[in-house]
């Protein structure tokens, strides 16, 4: 598994919203290898009619090219901050569920902390994860004491 440092370069999408799609945008492409309206509505839980909206405000900032009736495709910048998002997201997935914690409950907590976690903290905690993923004692230790 490469390194989680790589997740520390700071999104400069001006909102949540926006670093949401990018991120969705961004998981959708690696995972079915395209990313239409539909699917990005679906994901997301919202119209396609607003997704629609966001996205041509997204390819309008130069983060993603809207083709209608094509689909998606990010730009190199648009493709950096997806990157970055999901990796954010990804370590603080990784780390609240080595304790155990059900999925429910780090999805929610994921998703209110991913966008406001500063550059230095995912630093400390990207490093915290590194060392509990390697010490798989010192995991099992940790957990008997959230008992």
């Amino acid at each position: 598994m490469p390194s989680v440092r790589k997740a520390l370069s700071a999104p400069v999408t001006q909102s949540r919203a926006a670093e949401d799609y990018l991120e969705q945008i961004h998981n959708l492409i690696e995972s079915k290898g395209y990313a239409r309206v539909v699917d990005i509505a679906q994901n997301l839980g919202i119209s396609q009619a607003s997704v629609t909206n966001m996205i041509q405000k997204l390819d309008a900032e130069g983060y993603l090219v809207y083709e209608r009736y094509r689909g998606v495709t990010l730009t190199p910048e648009g493709k950096r901050v997806g990157q970055a998002i999901a990796k954010r997201h990804d370590i603080l997935s990784r780390l609240l569920a080595g304790f155990g914690l059900d999925a429910d409950t780090v999805h929610r907590d994921v998703e209110g902390m991913e966008h406001h976690i500063s550059k230095s903290t995912l630093k400390v905690l990207t490093l915290i994860l590194e060392e509990l993923e390697g010490n798989a004692e010192l995991m099992r230790k940790l957990k008997r004491r959230m008992e």
